[in-house]
């Protein structure tokens, strides 16, 4: 089954309404790929203005949200404030909400369910840090947070899976294309026994630390890697490289 390419920028905590429209006109004026589904991470403040901007192939993703709709819990977003926005999709368990702001496994896949119960679409993300790798725990650590998530999926068509490595993002070192397929192929093997063989195989996988113009092409090469969660290279114009690496 073909799997359609994806790419996600996630824009973190950057860019204001100058600089993130001059970034808009460079993405709608670009040709890029038709074939390549690609969504755009907007801080929340700005979700409704990068919607109105953007042109319409290209989706629009808040960088988190909470587990109910609404209520008593200053500073947070909901799920239906997000489609209210025009915005069909949301980064969830990303290594930064995990490790700089202490969100936990459990809160993650409640987060994942009342988001797609709510009608949105999930990039869920999972990685392992560099102690994990380097103490051989990669696998486990990665299907642990795989399985958080599973549990709270009902519609896989749904989810896009996220892997990654924490040591590998704003670092500058990317995980090489042969550690990175070495995972994602894991992953797909952990959905065939612990899902179903259907989801295995449609399930998009995409990988994220550190990629850019450069790396894109030969990580985008690799039979597992579906696409890719863009940090830093997602604010500037070589954004589009990377969302033509299969051309």
């Amino acid at each position: 089954m073909s799997r359609k390419f994806f790419v996600g920028g996630n824009w973190k905590l950057n860019g204001d309404k100058k600089s993130l429209g001059e970034l808009i006109d460079t993405m709608n004026a670009a040709k890029v790929d038709p074939n390549v589904e690609v969504v755009c991470g907007a801080p929340s403040i700005y979700l409704d203005f990068v919607r109105s901007k953007l042109d319409a192939k290209f989706g629009v993703a808040a960088q988190n949200c909470y587990k109910v709709a609404k209520g008593a819990f200053t500073g947070e977003i909901s799920p239906v404030m997000i489609k209210d926005c025009g915005v069909n999709w949301v980064i969830l368990g990303h290594s930064e909400r995990r490790h700089v702001f202490g969100e936990s496994d459990e809160l993650i896949g409640q987060k994942t369910a009342h988001a797609l119960e709510s009608g949105l679409s999930v990039i869920a993300c999972i990685g392992e840090k560099l102690d994990e790798r380097e103490g051989g725990i990669t696998e486990k650590v990665v299907f642990a947070q795989t399985k958080v998530i599973a549990d709270n999926v009902k519609d896989w068509s749904k989810v896009v899976l996220a892997y990654e490595p924490v040591w590998a993002i704003g670092t500058g070192k990317t995980a090489s294309p042969q550690q990175a397929q070495e995972v994602h192929d894991k992953l797909r093997g952990w959905l065939k026994a612990n899902v179903s063989e259907a989801v295995a195989s449609s399930v998009r996988i995409i990988y994220g630390g550190s990629v850019t113009g450069a790396t894109c092409k030969e990580l985008a090469s690799q039979k597992d890697v579906d696409g890719f969660l863009v940090g830093g290279a997602s604010l500037k114009p070589e954004i589009i490289e990377i969302i033509n690496a299969k051309l």
